[in-house]
């Protein structure tokens, strides 16, 4: 389904830029490498190689590259996906507004929904009929998958908003870049603690897709490395989507286990904690879940979360990078609390920029060569898209969920995990670039 606001046309007049192409030749030059206009707080910093002018050091107009923003508007995840456009409208404001880039982003969206062959329809329309050479979006990381395929045959740059490790492992293409925190960084951060400090008795209930999949894979192989006495009690499995969680949550209580791990995001984890608290299992085991800390999470579960454990890979209590200007933004355009997908909404455009502000050009295969190993600023601090895969080395946390000042639990931090030590090789996760 399209989107009523499907285009996100320049906030700005084309008038400036031609004024700079004019008057370079004549002694304007140092126009170019001013200070911003106060629109882009988060871009900069001279140590950010994708800040600066263009590779020459002279001030050139790079002109309009059109970024297609693909996020499920309806479907199990319509709950996350305006966050994510959020974030990515931010961004592009941000740059549009900005002396610092010699480009400008003209974004046109589409909806996902959580089916893979209507998400590569509407990534199609941009591609093939707006004439979009970048890609963001997806949260299911299905249809992300689908997209990482796409976007090889295309050869257009896709920054995917999927969790699931083979997004940037077994199914990596020089093509795909990911600033989003995978399952294998998420697992690092909770895995030893929950079978150090919850209980080595473990039973798995994951969402039957990719992601779930991911989750339960790479949770378990770190629970086996940290802890000999880990115990898989079993694992079980619900479709995408599902409402009722009743004889899952009643096996569960019913057996040895020490903690519960929750390979599931959106409504289905929000309907399972809510569910499982009305049943009495908080009592019983530890609830710990990847994407517990989400704020969409929390506020759906509200006093329900209390007590249980989660994995963060954003949060707005961050000190890191530009997180102060991003929440800052986000707060005064939305008038809202921003969280992770709005955090890699905004983040992923941003590179997407910067990957074509450092390469000096639009072309897609410019900007590829540009962001491979290139490191950038963002909300998470500096990162690295790590050359062999393309995953940036986001730093992950170990979370509880505690009482709050209103209904909603406050995420807080336990353990942090770097960035250089959330993530396993890539030759380990099976990425070959080909």
């Amino acid at each position: 389904m399209r989107d009523p606001e499907r285009r996100l046309s320049e906030t700005r007049s084309h008038t400036r830029r031609r004024f700079l192409a004019l008057a370079g030749a004549t002694g304007a030059v140092g126009l170019a490498g001013c200070g911003g206009d106060g629109g882009d707080g988060g871009d900069g910093d001279s140590g950010d190689g994708g800040d600066g002018g263009s590779t020459d050091g002279s001030p050139s107009d790079l002109g309009t590259a059109t970024v297609g923003v693909v996020n499920p508007i309806t479907g199990a995840y319509s709950s996350l996906g305006p966050g994510q456009r959020n974030g990515a409208k931010l961004a592009v404001s941000q740059i549009n507004g900005s002396d610092q880039y010699d480009l400008e982003l003209d974004a046109v969206f589409e909806d996902t929904g959580t089916e893979a062959g209507a998400a590569q329809q509407s990534a199609q329309k941009l591609v093939q009929e707006d004439g979009a050479r970048y890609l963001f979006g997806a949260i299911s990381s299905s249809v992300a998958l689908s997209l990482n395929e796409f976007a090889g045959q295309e050869e257009f740059v896709y920054f995917p908003g999927g969790a699931a490790v083979p997004i940037t492992g077994s199914a990596c293409n020089e093509w795909v870049f990911r600033v989003e925190t995978n399952t294998a960084q998420v697992a690092e951060a909770i895995s030893a603690y929950t079978v150090n400090n919850l209980g080595t008795n473990v039973w798995f209930h994951i969402a039957d897709y990719a992601y779930g999949d991911s989750v339960y894979n790479r949770t378990k192989s770190r629970m086996q490395d940290a802890n000999d006495e880990f115990t898989e009690v079993d694992v079980t499995r619900s479709e995408l989507g599902s409402s009722n969680y009743g004889s899952f949550i009643t096996q569960i209580g019913n057996s040895e286990a020490d903690a519960v791990v929750l390979g599931m995001t959106g409504g289905d984890l929000i309907n399972f904690v809510n569910q499982a608290a009305e049943e009495g299992l908080k009592d019983q085991v530890d609830l710990v879940g990847p994407t517990m800390s989400f704020l969409v999470v929390r506020g759906a579960t509200k006093q329900n979360a209390v007590g249980t454990f989660g994995g963060v890979r954003y949060t707005v209590a961050l000190e890191t990078g530009d997180n102060g200007q991003f929440v800052d933004a986000f707060e005064s355009e939305y008038d809202g609390t921003p969280d992770n997908f709005e955090r890699v909404g905004y983040d992923s455009l941003r590179l997407i920029a910067k990957g074509m502000q450092e390469a000096g050009s639009t072309d897609p295969a410019d900007a590829r060569d540009a962001l491979e190993g290139g490191t950038f600023t963002t909300v998470l601090g500096d990162v690295t898209l790590r050359e062999g895969d393309h995953q940036a080395t986001n730093p992950t946390w170990m979370s509880e969920m505690v009482e709050g000042e209103g209904d909603v639990a406050t995420v807080d931090l336990l353990a942090q995990t770097e960035g250089e030590d959330a993530l396993p090789p890539a030759s380990d996760v099976d990425c070959e670039m080909g």
